[in-house]
């Protein structure tokens, strides 16, 4: 067992309730991983890759009916339910804690107990937190192994005393003997449990394998956990890229950004610039935790040590970058397998004759079911990604924050707040216009997704926004980043009007310029928009006419946005709607004379 009593007793209360069959402590040596990653190939339960194709890479092929987060079955577990707020799905610790505790009796029964000591954040820096996940999961070992810095290390300083965030998982699937083990075993969806105990600092997971539901490290821990924490210690955990930028005169700055899901977090974490003598590098494409150092500037870490991305669209031609960070040491989920052992997943390029989907059955040119999932991942390490800035394990000061969303309308290409105040307010209506692509009553209607966080706030929303109001006043206004609104997926006639991908570089230099407060602006009621005699156009086919609608600011089309925010803060705040986002309300309704 470790040197550390409390945790010695932990893995021993569990391990007496939950019955493995034996347990082992993750070193978090490349030994171990991959004699972990032969066994589940020799069992069937992962295949090799080609190895000249895609060397020392996995495929698995999860359970139909595990495949993505289940936000219904997540949850929030405080003693008040006000501490949950209207966003989280809340059930009382008194009533949860037995539910749970029932259902993790005996649930590792012929399976082997794994304890991996993790960190968040680089061992030892000060922004970093430690955890300690147990499982029963082979699938969950060797992807904490590439997410999070996992092992001996870590387990030092638990030893000596660090502080821990106690994460227990299992897949909800004993094997009694002469049971036949699945290739990925899984609890129905009715017995699925993803719960934060925030008070406690600890999750509980049962039922289900699949990323951020089983990898606790992620979205559990990274945000929901951490924003809990970040509440209580004054600092920001927040679902945002991390993005080195340098411009041709070699001037760097560091910029985060928050946007919903499918709306190129990943495209623009992995940017390649189209403009000439501009470099962009990764530092982190999910979480970003952020906080105020000595200096009054904040600063921003990437607790997470690899991408879990989604392969769907990927290619060389939208993200040259994520194509070689998975080439590589990679384990993929849900893609398909092609007959010379590579993967394949819609968007990569052309479809083969022939394939493996995605259930492990043969799929043909011209059937028109999809072979991959369109939730199908990959994981990869950070050090495989080439544009890996060299600073991804140290704080770098921000000197802008993006949100954005996917709106065809109403909102100009890029603006920028007038303060950081003006700021919180665009991150608190943020979100993306409901399409076709989803069954849902309310096409055409807007998604809020209030500063990306929507399902990942660990406590009340309301205390949320007041808390960013709190950290930024740990310091001066022109100490703060400055706060930008992007909007890539304007449309005219149902066609985009932006190329965006490489071409959104010419948005980031127009930025770059506004933290050097060059006068390449004009002043709207809804912000500053650049001025487009002084928007880098260089070589850019694109019409006068199509420029006038990017930037367009319609006092009609804003008369209706306006009260649909109105809506959206008193259906989701009632009549406790933060002052502050009453005001920035109050101050864009005067902006346009109404």
């Amino acid at each position: 067992m470790t040197k550390n009593n409390a945790l010695n007793a932990w893995i021993e209360e569990i391990g007496n309730h939950t019955n493995p069959d034996n347990i082992i402590i993750w070193s978090g040596s490349q030994n171990e991983y991959d004699l972990l990653a032969e066994e589940m190939v020799k069992t069937k339960k992962a295949i090799r890759l080609n190895p000249k194709k895609r060397p020392r890479s996995l495929l698995f092929r999860s359970d139909p009916s595990d495949v993505a987060r289940v936000e219904k079955r997540t949850f929030i577990s405080t003693t008040h339910q006000e501490s949950a707020g209207p966003t989280n799905n809340w059930i009382a610790k008194e009533q949860l804690m037995p539910i749970m505790w029932e259902l993790f009796k005996s649930s590792m029964t012929g399976r082997t107990m794994y304890v991996i000591p993790f960190s968040m954040g680089p061992i030892g820096e000060e922004m970093s937190r430690f955890g300690v996940e147990i499982t029963d999961s082979p699938y969950v070992v060797l992807n904490m192994h590439i997410m999070t810095r996992t092992g001996n290390k870590v387990l030092e300083l638990i030893e000596k005393g660090s502080d821990f965030v106690k994460c227990l998982h299992s897949v909800g699937y004993p094997l009694m003997p002469g049971d036949e083990d699945p290739n990925w075993p899984c609890a129905p969806i009715e017995q699925k449990y993803i719960t934060q105990f925030p008070e406690e600092r600890m999750i509980w997971s049962y039922g289900s394998g699949y990323g951020g539901n089983a990898l606790l490290g992620k979205k559990c821990f990274a945000l929901r956990i951490a924003s809990a924490i970040a509440k209580d210690e004054g600092w920001l955990a927040e679902h945002m890229l991390i993005l080195k930028l340098t411009n041709p005169e070699k001037e760097v700055k560091y910029i985060t950004g928050a946007f919903p899901s499918a709306c190129g977090k990943t495209n623009l974490a992995m940017i390649n610039p189209s403009l000439e003598g501009w470099k962009a590098e990764t530092l982190g494409d999910d979480i970003a935790w952020i906080k105020v150092k000595e200096d009054g500037k904040m600063y921003a870490i990437n607790p997470e040590a690899g991408f879990f991305g989604v392969t769907s669209g990927t290619s060389y031609k939208t993200n040259p970058i994520a194509m070689e960070s998975i080439k590589h040491d990679t384990i993929f989920t849900n893609v398909a397998l092609t007959d010379d052992g590579d993967v394949w997943w819609e968007g990569k390029d052309e479809a083969p004759e022939h394939l493996i989907d995605w259930h492990g059955n043969d799929w043909y040119k011209g059937n028109h079911m999809r072979p991959d999932h369109p939730n199908a991942r990959f994981t990869s390490p950070l050090t495989n990604c080439p544009s890996l800035a060299k600073e991804y394990e140290t704080p770098v000061p921000i000197s802008a924050m993006l949100f954005g969303g996917r709106r065809p309308s109403t909102i100009p290409l890029i603006h920028q707040s007038y303060n950081f105040q003006h700021g919180i307010f665009f991150g608190s209506i943020m979100g993306s216009e409901i399409t076709a692509a989803a069954i849902d009553e309310n096409i055409g209607k807007v998604r809020r997704d209030p500063f990306a966080m929507l399902p990942f706030i660990g406590y009340n929303i309301y205390d949320y926004i007041n808390h960013w109001l709190e950290v930024s006043k740990q310091t001066q206004e022109e100490k703060l980043p400055k706060i930008f609104f992007v909007n890539w997926f304007r449309k005219e006639n149902n066609k985009f009007l932006w190329p965006g991908f490489g071409e959104n570089s010419r948005v980031l230099k127009w930025i770059f310029e506004r933290t050097n407060d060059v006068q390449n602006f004009i002043k709207t009621p809804i912000g500053l928009i650049p001025n487009l005699t002084k928007f880098d156009l260089s070589n850019l086919d694109i019409s006068k006419n199509k420029l006038s609608t990017l930037f367009e600011v319609d006092k009609n089309d804003w008369a209706v946005e306006i009260e649909e925010i109105r809506k959206y803060y008193y259906n989701l705040f009632g009549e406790n709607t933060p002052i502050i986002l009453k005001e920035q309300l109050s101050s864009l309704i005067q902006r346009f004379g109404n």
